[in-house]
């Protein structure tokens, strides 16, 4: 991870001359050429990032079992979230389960609390970002010299522009995405290509004046918190702020040495980062993730909520976790505040079974992409008409073509 092209060729050379029988790395660390494998771990095995998304398409969690497999090896998949799939394997008796239901030292669970987001509208009367129990929760925990952590998964200053006058927004050129803000740099700047563009003045459709920035982004909730808690020593933790190479190390060190009070980032600051005097961790909005039209999305929001609580009170004082959004009610949410995976477990596996996805089916996504739109969709009809004919005693349903999720990326069309 973050090695240039030589140092990774000199790594490689050391395990592949036997020098060194550890390999420590990210997901390609899977294909590292050690010989006689005893033992492969998987450290937090539910992460999305193990996934590969581009040629060759892998996921190195999958791999890493095949491989143990015909290494006859052990492999140990580490979660304190895992995933559905890898859960159910071991509750149908594929793998074998090892629970670890203590923290270190017998610590308690950080305590865990929804903010109902539309009570704090109805008060209001407007749109606000940060209720009073969190506000309140980051005076007192600062008062008593101990840090805090606020999370928000979404970087940059707004999400988008809107024009109030016509209803358009600004998108990318080349994807089928609005851009986002970002003041720090005073450009507009698509997340997936790279695209960036100048921030009008005015509404490049109809020339109205009343642009509309809408949506927080880790960068606007900095801004926030150090007009309204000047004394504090803020630093932001995301993709944009942590682009020189070290800085990441850097920020995370001066954290540890307590000479910053409050980290804000986005899910970079959830897993694994052990700082004992962190006993606030506040959510600022968790219904993003929840929203996406994506079967796992509660599962995913319930494994971020879990792995950022867990950065409090991770030390001798107690934690605290402040969890604000417009769906309490919602079973996820519900089990993140008690921190019971078995109970989201039980919830989520009966909707799964129910609406005939993962881990009850096995799912293939084919993804047909080209800049000309009729070639594509062409392409995806002849595909089907294809496999349709294979599967003539109906074993599988096959379904599109259809719109990808991002429908254009990077001047491409995308159907599956």
């Amino acid at each position: 991870s973050s090695l240039s092209p030589g140092e990774r060729f000199d790594e490689w050379r050391r395990i592949r001359r036997g020098d060194a029988r550890i390999a420590i790395g990210t997901r390609s660390a899977v294909f590292a050429p050690l010989e006689n494998i005893g033992l492969v771990i998987v450290d937090e095995e539910h992460d999305g990032s193990y996934r590969q998304q581009e040629s060759p398409f892998y996921h190195a969690r999958d791999v890493a079992v095949v491989r143990a497999n015909f290494a006859n090896a052990v492999v140990v998949l580490g979660s304190a979230t895992p995933s559905l799939e890898t859960y159910h394997n071991s509750k149908n008796g594929k793998y074998t389960y090892l629970h670890l239901p203590n923290r270190i030292g017998n610590r308690p669970l950080a305590k865990a609390e929804l903010v109902d987001m539309r009570s704090v509208f109805r008060e209001n009367g407007k749109d606000v970002v940060f209720s009073n129990e969190l506000l309140t929760a980051i005076e007192e925990t600062h008062a008593k010299g101990e840090q805090s952590i606020i999370l928000l998964n979404r970087r940059g200053f707004s999400q988008f522009i809107l024009c109030r006058t016509c209803g358009e927004t600004i998108r990318c050129q080349n994807c089928d995405i609005t851009l986002t803000f970002h003041r720090r740099d005073n450009v507009l700047m698509c997340h997936y290509c790279g695209f960036r563009a100048k921030v009008p003045s005015k509404c490049p459709f109809c020339d109205s004046k009343f642009i509309y920035f809408i949506g927080e982004g880790t960068e606007q909730i900095e801004d926030i918190l150090r007009r309204r808690f000047s004394t504090l020593r803020i630093a932001r933790v995301d993709r944009d702020s942590t682009r020189r190479r070290k800085s990441f190390e850097e920020t995370l060190l001066d954290f540890s040495e307590h000479k910053i009070d409050m980290l804000v980032g986005t899910q970079m600051l959830a897993k694994g980062h052990d700082f004992p005097k962190v006993t606030l961790v506040g959510v600022v909005s968790v219904d993003a993730g929840l929203a996406l039209p994506d079967f796992r999305s509660a599962e995913r929001t319930f494994q971020l909520l879990t792995q950022v609580a867990g950065r409090a009170g991770r030390g001798l004082l107690q934690g605290r976790v402040i969890i604000q959004t417009f769906y309490p009610e919602h079973y996820a949410l519900q089990h993140a505040c008690t921190q019971s995976y078995e109970d989201f477990y039980g919830e989520e596996i009966r909707f799964r079974q129910k609406l005939g996805y993962p881990p009850f089916v096995a799912l293939a996504s084919i993804l047909i992409h080209h800049a000309n739109y009729n070639y594509a969709f062409d392409n995806a009809q002849i595909l089907k008409e294809c496999l349709q004919t294979a599967n003539s005693e109906r074993q599988a349903r096959i379904l599109g073509p259809a719109p990808a999720p991002l429908a254009r990326l990077k001047g491409e069309h995308r159907l599956q």
